[in-house]
């Protein structure tokens, strides 16, 4: 996928003028690593927004007591570190390749030196990074309120959602369930028994790290 294309699906980048998003493009550098590569740790200097060309990234945290939360898995044309492109703050969790993966790295530097010359991409992206404000209000409400069935459907569909449809119109996601148990901070034993539910219901399937997606509007209408 050309660079302006995969900036037009960052929320961020999305609403850009495509001229704007040309010139953003142009600052784009490829960068490959290997499957377990770290990107950056929590802790570390912000110095830069990446962009998945293919592959898979894990975003994650430790706890106090050494346990390991994945937050997300980020997936082909997904993003990752847009904060650190404004704050130049700490990393807040730690970034590791699943995969092989190759990215485009955007340089806090380079991006900066772009807004200082463009006002309107600054109103730009301060409205994107406020949408994302909200919705992370709502995930802390889901978190919060919503049953583990109904956070495992969400996630599940929202995976799925990018997703190519397989041969048979069903949608995949790559996901063990010692990592989807990680996302929803809960337990494998716990995850297992929310798939068997919906494997017993004809919703998906699973198989070793892929779970199959056969009725989306099934997996939907458990999310209460």
């Amino acid at each position: 996928m050309q660079p302006v294309a995969l900036l037009k699906q960052i929320p961020l980048f999305a609403s850009l003028e495509p001229a704007d998003q040309e010139q953003l493009a142009a600052l784009l550098r490829k960068r490959s690593v290997g499957r377990g590569a770290v990107l950056f740790r929590q802790g570390d200097e912000g110095t830069a927004l990446y962009i998945i060309l293919r592959g898979r990234i894990r975003i994650g945290i430790r706890t106090k007591l050494g346990d390991e939360i994945t937050l997300a898995i980020l997936n082909d044309g997904e993003f990752l570190g847009e904060m650190a492109l404004l704050d130049g703050m700490p990393r807040s969790a730690d970034a590791t390749a699943l995969d092989e993966t190759q990215l485009y790295v955007l340089s806090r530097n380079d991006f900066l030196s772009f807004l200082a010359k463009n006002a309107r991409a600054v109103q730009t992206v301060l409205y994107a990074l406020s949408l994302r404000l909200r919705n992370t209000d709502d995930l802390l409400a889901e978190i919060c309120f919503s049953s583990l069935s109904s956070r495992l459907a969400r996630r599940l569909a929202e995976m799925a959602a990018p997703a190519k449809p397989a041969e048979s119109g069903a949608q995949s996601v790559r996901l063990t369930q010692k990592e989807l148990a990680s996302m929803l901070g809960t337990t494998r034993e716990s995850v297992n028994k929310e798939l068997k539910v919906l494997r017993d219901r004809g919703i998906l399937s699973t198989s070793r790290n892929l779970i199959t997606i056969h009725d989306p509007q099934g997996l939907r209408r458990r999310i209460r």
